[in-house]
């Protein structure tokens, strides 16, 4: 078991990694009050039931699995659904799934009077890692990813690495590549993880550097004002990817892994190549630079004709710099075929 936490003034809260926690939740969360558990249809139904159970009058909404659920008309539903069920500013949202679950649900409770408390129960590798902490709540909107949002901290978070039982290959694969981004920009330790292998082993260790790694950038940098873009390596033309192939079937962090690629040195590349490989990640994508240029281009982290990335010279080094959309095109036809 590890407590970190999140120093973040009067945002301040506390992550919690233990195996069994979801059990526990009451002993670490606040429940009893009017309770919206919020879930997806790919989420084993026992982690809502269970904490629903535990609190004093515990509602469970199951939206549909995937990336349409960050919607509009979601996100107004859920808001419905709270007010006929007569929710207060005294009560609370708790979202127990991945990434899409913990961003609608966050940008729910944020909205919600203004605000009330948030829980995340994360229970993928991908959000675990990642996007459970840090205050990124938001919903897609035309077609943009993330467009729609704030920035609203939980009041706590459990990571429950018991929940990640249920987790195809794929999906632990893909939520390590956030993990990898972690250890390429700022620990090279955990690179060398990756490196040696045994992932299964290492798992507890993997997730408690990547959430400590995050928690460090985000106190410096809660509103990406600087050093938090280094969350985004990989992600510029990782978006470009994800949004060309969102009909094709790649998921989140296999696009991310494919972008990671472009921005390492030519010493660090074969040894990127040969943990995605190990991981089974993808190296390349099957598409013309065009159109994820295209794609990449409508990313809302470009401010005009220019976009900041971040490269890596070595396992644990990073810089950040602003280039030209010229500039990103021959790095896409790299990865592509």
């Amino acid at each position: 078991m590890a407590i970190l936490h999140m120093d973040l003034g009067a945002d301040s809260y506390d992550i919690v990694i233990e195996r069994g926690a979801l059990q526990k939740a009451k002993e670490y969360l606040d429940l009893d009050r009017k309770v919206l558990v919020v879930t997806d249809d790919g989420v084993p139904k026992q982690y809502a039931r269970t904490v629903a159970a535990l609190a004093k009058d515990g509602i469970v909404v199951t939206v549909p699995q995937g990336e349409d659920s960050k919607s509009i008309p979601t996100f107004s539903a859920l808001l419905s659904r709270m007010l006929k069920e007569g929710f207060s500013r005294k009560d609370a949202v708790v979202a127990v799934g991945g990434g899409v679950v913990g961003d609608l649900s966050g940008f729910v409770a944020a909205s919600y009077m203004r605000g009330i408390d948030f829980y995340n129960i994360p229970t993928t590798v991908l959000s675990q890692v990642d996007s459970s902490i840090g205050g990124k709540t938001a919903v897609n909107l035309d077609g943009i990813k993330n467009i729609v949002g704030a920035f609203y901290q939980p009041k706590k978070v459990l990571v429950d690495l018991d929940l990640l039982a249920t987790l195809d290959d794929r999906l632990v694969s893909e939520g390590l590549a956030e993990a990898l981004k972690m250890g390429l920009t700022s620990d090279a330790e955990l690179f060398k993880l990756f490196e040696k292998g045994n992932i299964n082993e290492s798992m507890d260790e993997i997730i408690t550097r990547s959430l400590t790694i995050k928690k460090n950038v985000v106190e410096q940098d809660e509103k990406e004002q600087g050093l938090r873009k280094i969350l985004n390596f990989g992600h510029t033309i990782g978006h470009g990817i994800e949004a060309f192939e969102e009909r094709h079937g790649l998921y989140h962090g296999e696009c991310v892994a494919i972008g990671m690629i472009p921005m390492v040195s030519e010493e660090l590349r074969p040894r990127l190549i040969r943990v995605l490989e190990s991981l089974r990640l993808p190296i390349s994508v099957e598409a013309e630079p065009d159109k994820i240029f295209e794609a990449m281009k409508h990313d809302k982290k470009s401010a005009g004709d220019r976009v900041t990335v971040v490269t890596v010279p070595k396992p644990g080094q990073f810089e950040m710099k602003e280039i030209s959309f010229k500039e990103i095109y021959p790095l896409i036809k790299t990865i592509t075929r």
